[in-house]
């Protein structure tokens, strides 16, 4: 059988029972989970691991699919639309009066199939669980939708079959066996990757890698050294930007994230590095681990 992966972005309000979403359809099958509750804004909130597929779980609908697609292979599969999951979970609590403008707003310009999850049924009656199903079918007209709850696992395994059939054929995209201190590095390198996203204009981080080449935790500090690798000078210095200024910028944002993220102080230092073509040396390919 062929392997599946993808991205599935969990949307919705913070009191709409994400998290116990999350915890349901995971459930001890996670790898890598943020350490603390608070952390869901962090994009990546789980990896579930099988033989035959791998679902990354997120919380945005921005999510950057990794520079893993670089093996000519897959560069075909590069599209403009980076930024879209394969598909997006939009979680709704069945009480939730408020207008959902907000979340709404988040799906715009996303490209991504949308399943409405209307949750906390167990809180409600038939007829309003009829009535929501019909108000979401107008709405937005996804590509399905789930009454739910995540508290009770209430059709838990039924949107999980759902994601496994609508996910893409695919390579996995991380390694399925994560270490800690892997996991860790690899956290502060997407933190890093992040910002770089945010900070600055498309072909900047087409081009960019980020490799961490120092990790070293003490009780109370992490000392983490960073190589972003571009390509070319003119890119050097746009990410360094004049006097450093850029460069600091992403750095402030990073080590706030990580500190959050970690519960340490965090001792960042960050150098720009340029290695010509980079994405078309075997060897360097190799080295950042895209290849085995």
């Amino acid at each position: 059988m062929s392997h599946r992966a993808g991205f599935v972005s969990i949307i919705g309000k913070p009191n709409a029972g994400k998290s116990t979403l999350m915890n349901a359809l995971v459930g001890e099958k996670m790898s890598i989970i943020t350490p603390k509750a608070q952390t869901t804004r962090h994009r990546i909130l789980g990896i579930v691991n099988h033989e035959d597929y791998q679902i990354v779980f997120s919380d945005t609908p921005g999510v950057i699919k990794p520079n893993y697609l670089l093996q000519e292979s897959m560069m075909h599969q590069v599209t403009g639309s980076i930024v879209d999951a394969d598909l997006i979970l939009l979680v709704t609590d069945i009480n939730e009066t408020h207008d959902e403008g907000d979340v709404l707003e988040k799906l715009q310009g996303s490209l991504a199939p949308v399943v409405v999850l209307i949750n906390k049924i167990d809180k409600s009656d038939e007829e309003t669980v009829k009535q929501k199903i019909d108000f979401w079918q107008q709405k937005l007209n996804p590509k399905a939708i789930f009454a739910i709850s995540a508290l009770h696992e209430h059709n838990i395994k039924a949107i999980m079959d759902f994601i496994l059939e609508n996910l893409p054929e695919h390579p996995a995209y991380y390694e399925k066996d994560f270490l800690t201190d892997r996991n860790d590095r690899f956290f502060a390198s997407e933190m890093i990757r992040e910002q770089v996203f945010k900070q600055y204009k498309k072909e900047i981080p087409y081009s960019t890698e980020v490799i961490i080449t120092e990790f070293k935790e003490s009780d109370d500090l992490y000392r983490i050294s960073a190589e972003i690798i571009v390509e070319r000078d003119s890119q050097k210095n746009i990410l360094i930007g004049k006097n450093g200024e850029m460069l600091k910028i992403v750095g402030t944002y990073a080590r706030r994230s990580m500190e959050d993220f970690f519960q340490r102080k965090i001792f960042l230092q960050m150098f720009v590095k340029v290695i010509g073509d980079w994405r078309s040396k075997k060897n360097y390919l190799k080295q950042f681990g895209y290849e085995d």
